[in-house]
């Protein structure tokens, strides 16, 4: 063997070694036993009680920090096409509320949805089910202001001349901000441009720029998130050119600000008869590794789960919940519909369509509000210190005949609550 084939050689041994020795690293990262050693370092902070020596404190989480959330269909708000009826209706919203604290619009803010003829823009469907989600004090993201993807422009758009196109561009920008100013404060700013370039093939690489800095001249206040998929589920197909796509934006100057996954549909099954390919945990949390790298905060935006039956689509969701919630850049998990009645696939729901439960439903709330949830008291020591660890989130504390509601956030870590 020649010196520079010996080199050759050497380089592939060498690399095939390290490249084991990081998936070894990263299996060890998905053992239960570190996913909840990362939940409890991350999630977690500490709740301070001073009251009287031997009083009895009690601490009842009311709602997480973390953002657990759903995409909410056109069909609850009245007089829309297909609209739920009355019963449903309210099954749907009492199931929303007390299920998630996150919500975003399913279809009703996208720009097919709210201007269906030019200059005719219409938010009530989508303003309706803002005041639905606040009433239940759900905070909501933005879905989407625009879509790179052909087929989801409307025919008013596409005759326009480049000219006229990048005229409506920046005021959809504009108005859309400016409309959920004070209301929602996040964005997906231009959605799926791996597999869409509507707007770029006809104006240019630089119209991604002048989409987000219009947006941001609508309210300079909000955040512009990037989303796609292919890139946790199916194996992760897309994850490099998402990630090559992410840097260049940032090196052109543009200001995204979070990393968008949509996440459907994820199986652990290779032969999975739905016909996605699977996505191991390892692949999983390798794929949030890499990403994080960029520096950005990531939310799993899209969230479905596959599987022949029920039942393994709620081992799914509780195999892969954790590692998500154990991920320190991950901030928010969006599942994409969650009654069958009014979901894209409806056989993924978590409630069926006669709104009995499904499996996935027992594994999320175990999860969410057992699991991951802080309910405990216990008395106060000869200090009149009670000292507990907590999720963050909001609380009613209870000591000496009082109540106090308080927020433990991630950001503070620790707060103190005086009784005395």
């Amino acid at each position: 063997m020649d010196c520079k084939n010996q080199s050759v050689f050497i380089f592939i041994i060498l690399s095939m070694v390290t490249l084991g020795f990081s998936q070894d690293k990263v299996i060890e990262q998905v053992t239960p036993e570190a996913i909840n050693s990362r939940i409890d370092k991350i999630r977690k902070g500490k709740i301070e009680v001073q009251t009287k020596p031997g009083t009895e404190v009690s601490v009842k989480q009311l709602q997480h920090e973390f953002k657990f959330g759903a995409a909410v269909a056109n069909q609850v708000v009245k007089g829309t096409q297909d609209a739920m009826s009355k019963k449903d209706r309210e099954k749907y919203l009492e199931i929303l509320s007390e299920n998630f604290n996150y919500a975003v619009h399913e279809n009703a803010l996208k720009w097919y949805d709210c201007e269906k003829k030019q200059d005719a823009v219409d938010y009530h469907t989508a303003d309706q089910i803002w005041d639905l989600c606040e009433e239940r004090d759900i905070s909501m993201r933005g879905h989407c202001i625009f879509w790179a993807k052909d087929e989801f422009n409307l025919e008013w758009l596409k005759k326009l001349d480049n000219d006229q196109l990048r005229k409506e561009v920046k005021e959809r920008a504009l108005d859309v901000t400016r409309h959920f100013k004070g209301r929602i404060s996040e964005f997906d700013l231009n959605n799926e441009m791996i597999h869409g370039n509507f707007f770029t093939r006809k104006l240019g690489y630089g119209v991604i720029n002048e989409m987000a800095y219009m947006a941001k001249a609508g309210n300079p206040d909000i955040t512009l998130y990037l989303n796609d998929y292919g890139i946790l589920a199916g194996g992760g197909y897309n994850k490099s050119r998402y990630i090559q796509q992410i840097e260049q934006l940032l090196a052109n100057g543009v200001p995204i600000d979070g990393i968008g996954c949509q996440a459907h549909f994820i199986t652990s099954d290779e032969n999975d008869s739905y016909g996605r390919a699977a996505a191991s945990s390892r692949e999983l949390q390798e794929t949030l590794n890499e990403l994080s790298e960029l520096g950005l905060p990531i939310k799993i935006t899209e969230c479905l789960f596959t599987a022949d039956t029920k039942a393994l689509m709620g081992e799914e969701l509780r195999r892969v919940f954790p590692i998500f919630f154990a991920h320190p850049n991950v901030e928010a998990i969006v599942m994409w519909g969650f009654w069958a009645g009014a979901h894209w696939v409806p056989r993924t729901a978590m409630w069926n369509k006669d709104w009995s439960p499904t499996p996935q439903v027992k594994a999320y709330q175990e999860l969410v509000f057992n699991k991951w949830w802080t309910d405990t008291s216990g008395p106060a020591d000869s200090d009149g210190i009670y000292s507990t660890d907590a999720f963050y989130g909001d609380y009613i504390i209870t000591s000496n005949g009082q109540e106090k509601k308080v927020t433990l956030s991630k950001e503070d870590k620790v707060i103190r609550i005086d009784f005395e």
